[in-house]
């Protein structure tokens, strides 16, 4: 079905229908029917008990929870790195802030530094996201 909703620059402008199939895949456009194609075996899922589903492969999806996991597995590899790093810098050096002056490993000074710069940014990083939460939030 087609239906006239108004012209531009002179030219004719049709609307064509839009059916939406039922395999919830991109809508298709009217005119020549074509038969559905068949989607390939190797991406056809099977549900499992457990609500996830598993493509016919093997492959299993990823999820916030696999995420988690990889993030911690390489958050546990950093701070063995860290603390390899602060057992071999045990030199003490002499630190100055603000006129208060005080000795303490290199490592450790570093370590505080590093964890001072990542409060830096994280709390600038914050208030951006306040101020982007609220100005998507205010009425136009």
């Amino acid at each position: 079905m087609t239906a006239h909703t108004g012209s531009r620059r002179g030219q004719r402008v049709e609307r064509s229908s839009v059916s939406y199939p039922a395999s919830g895949d991109a809508p298709e456009r009217g005119g020549a029917e074509a038969p559905p194609a068949e989607p390939p075996l190797s991406t056809e899922t099977i549900s499992e008990p457990t609500g996830t589903s598993v493509s016919a492969r093997g492959e299993v999806p990823h999820t916030r929870t696999g995420r988690a996991h990889t993030a911690l597995i390489a958050g546990s590899i950093v701070l063995i790195l860290l603390l390899v790093f602060i057992l071999e810098n045990t030199e003490s050096v002499k630190i100055s802030y603000f006129g208060a002056g005080f000795h303490m490993p290199l490592g450790v000074a570093l370590l505080l530094a590093a964890i001072g710069g990542a409060l830096l940014v994280g709390i600038v990083g914050t208030a951006r996201i306040v101020q982007l939460r609220r100005r998507l939030r205010r009425p136009r």
